[in-house]
């Protein structure tokens, strides 16, 4: 069952449309959110979480509606927002305990429920520090406990591992693999890092100028389904490459001795052509196999 629904969704600031007849379903699991900067991936979030009303179209997360129910929604989902959202002044455990009231949850089980997401964030030891004095990784640490304080169904991530460091970064796509599939919760992580998304989702939803681009499963979207194979020669060869390309074969790619080449429709056992390539051209081969494009790849393919 898709965690959120939208049909036909449309929404505008004023005269600018943000999100342009949008229909998707975000899966249940892991999912990416991508897009280049302006592609309406924040307005979607905000859309979601019922903070803006669309101007066409609609949708339902949760089984509950975007455009009328936008505060029990806010209660069973979690967000992790780009910017710092900490109260100066308050230390951590205070902090977290008043965003799991906010949703709704009684002082003292929001408090003990605040101690325990602490600990799992890896905050334990400084939850009596005033957050203000928190470095960057444990500031995005925090705001990913505060969203996962009141126990949601979903959780949203813009930008989790935005200002940190390599290791702080690691941390951090660890602890959302942990939440995404250790602990049942349907996670959207928008983000402009592709690496971070391959490791930590399972599909991906892309958008561009409003619209959706694409979206699938990532294995599904990196697999060329025998429309291309990754070739291994034991040293490059021109003149493989021309026994290729005599038979309808053309190289997509090339790095040394190995080759992406691009397989022809109706071609019924590409693998014979690129043997009979091999021994025509006298060239050693060492095998080949299906290729996987990038994400990267698909990114581009997606939004060029």
């Amino acid at each position: 069952m898709p965690v959120a629904t939208l049909t036909g969704l449309t929404v505008r600031y004023g005269r600018k449309t943000a999100v342009n007849d949008l229909t998707v379903e975000v899966p249940e699991g892991c999912t990416g959110l991508l897009g280049p900067n302006g592609a309406g991936k924040s307005t979607l979030i905000k859309t979601i979480l019922g903070f803006m009303k669309p101007a066409l179209g609609g949708g339902a997360v949760l089984g509950m509606d975007i455009a009328t129910q936008g505060s029990a929604i806010r209660q069973r989902v979690g967000l992790m927002p780009e910017i710092d959202c900490h109260i100066p002044g308050m230390n951590a455990v205070t902090f977290v305990a008043f965003a799991g009231e906010l949703a709704g949850m009684p002082s003292s089980q929001a408090m003990r429920r605040a101690h325990e997401t602490l600990d799992y964030c890896g905050l334990g030891e400084a939850r009596y520090r005033k957050v203000e004095t928190y470095s960057t990784g444990m500031k995005q640490r925090i705001k990913l406990a505060q969203a996962l304080v009141h126990g949601p169904k979903l959780l949203l991530l813009d930008e989790p591992t935005n200002g940190l460091d390599p290791q702080g970064r690691d941390d951090m796509l660890e602890l959302i693999r942990s939440v995404s599939h250790g602990k049942g919760i349907d996670v959207v992580v928008s983000s402009h890092l592709l690496p971070d998304i391959e490791r930590t989702c399972d599909s991906v939803i892309v958008m561009r100028q409003g619209q959706l681009a694409t979206q699938g499963s990532i294995a599904a979207l990196r697999s060329t389904a025998g429309t291309q194979l990754e070739v291994e020669t034991r040293y490059p060869s021109a003149a493989f490459v021309a026994a290729l390309e005599r038979r309808g074969i053309a190289i997509a790619d090339q790095e040394g001795a190995r080759y992406r080449v691009r397989i022809p429709d109706g071609c019924a056992d590409p693998g014979r052509q690129i043997m009979e390539a091999a021994l025509e051209s006298a060239t050693q081969l060492r095998g080949f196999k299906p290729a996987i494009r990038s994400l990267e790849d698909v990114f581009l393919a997606a939004v060029d």
